[in-house]
């Protein structure tokens, strides 16, 4: 609310000493010219802001009612070409009536009609209006789109920090301790009687290692390398929870280089191995599927168990769904439901790109 007043305070204050400024100027001309009255003068520039500050006000709260100081710049620019004439034309009109009336109320003798007024003064009235708009506008709109950059800025430093922090937080939250010693115990396991497959977790787990903690710099990555990581992770698990894991995989490969969020899908898998088949005595198959649903991308997980619900989700769902929000400003989304007594589904969709 603070910052709302404060920019209104600003626009007045711009308003205010712009128009006076350019009354003033104005003033001086005739000063320096023949006639001058300082009666008049003071007129004058009460008229001058009385007429032109309604104008250009009327205009901004036309223009935000519109949405046009959120447009890119070349839209924008087709826009401003015909409001640049339209408000030059109302500057005419205001400046040249205005004028008459001072003269006609205020300077004796004077006997001209409005329309030779108009017919005198109108041309160049008309190009110092449309001068004068265009300066209005650039200042106007130079400010929003200046704004613009600079929330722009804070939002891709902001996302930048968020990012760097995911990558710690999967290491807590997804790949935790818990999950990382028992990988180590069921290598440990396997080192007699099955050297083979030990050393195969052993690269498992260092290569998942290594992408959480290294290779994640990037915003967005191709969906096929976020899928690498869930088929090393899953590959990891089923060695520790064997038949009570079972994969159900269905993926458009044409979305393979569809870019997504680092993390994005390992997050929702881990959450279901942990919270869902790991619980159960009998395991359970993990559903992981993906397709484009009304030109999006969705990516669904689906496992057996029970949505608990929590005014406080988990670290790693809230840093998701704020990375969702900054990467495509409010066109992701993340869902958690749960489908019947005994199966819960978490729908990630994502803009294409």
């Amino acid at each position: 609310m603070l910052t709302g007043l404060n920019k209104g305070s600003l626009y007045w204050k711009c308003q205010l000493i712009g128009w006076s400024v350019a009354s003033l100027y104005w003033n001086f001309l005739g000063y320096i010219g023949t006639q001058f009255s300082p009666w008049l003068a003071v007129i004058h520039f009460f008229a001058d802001l009385l007429i032109y500050i309604p104008l250009t006000h009327a205009y901004k709260t036309w223009s935000v009612r519109r949405g046009w100081h959120q447009l890119p710049t070349r839209q924008l620019v087709v826009r401003l070409i015909p409001a640049i004439f339209l408000l030059g034309l109302g500057f005419m009109v205001l400046t040249i009536t205005k004028n008459y009336l001072v003269r006609h109320w205020f300077e004796p003798g004077f006997s001209d009609t409005l329309q030779e007024h108009f017919r005198q003064q109108g041309l160049t009235t008309f190009v110092t209006g449309t001068r004068l708009m265009s300066i209005w506008l650039l200042a106007y709109y130079g400010y929003h789109y200046a704004q613009r950059e600079l929330t722009a800025t804070r939002e891709s430093a902001r996302l930048a920090i968020i990012a760097r922090e995911a990558q710690l937080n999967n290491l807590t939250a997804q790949l935790n301790p818990h999950f990382f010693f028992n990988s180590l115990n069921n290598i440990k396991a396997q080192v007699i009687d099955n050297p083979q497959g030990a050393r195969r977790a052993i690269d498992l787990l260092s290569e998942v290692l290594r992408t959480a903690l290294y290779n994640r710099d990037a915003m967005l990555i191709p969906l096929h390398q976020e899928m690498d990581l869930v088929a090393d992770f899953l590959e990891l698990e089923k060695m520790r929870l064997e038949e009570r894991l079972q994969v159900s995989l269905l993926v458009d490969n044409t979305l393979l280089q569809q870019q997504v969020l680092p993390l994005s899908m390992q997050l929702l898998v881990e959450n279901a191995v942990k919270h869902g088949i790991a619980t159960r005595k009998t395991g359970g198959t993990l559903g992981i599927t993906v397709k484009r649903q009304e030109g999006q991308l969705q990516i669904v997980v689906e496992n057996p168990g029970k949505l608990i619900d929590s005014p406080h989700p988990g670290l790693g769902l809230n840093n998701l769904r704020e990375r969702l929000q900054l990467q495509f400003h409010g066109q992701a989304s993340l869902h958690l439901a749960q489908t019947d007594h005994e199966t819960v589904l978490a729908t990630l969709l994502m803009p294409l790109s």
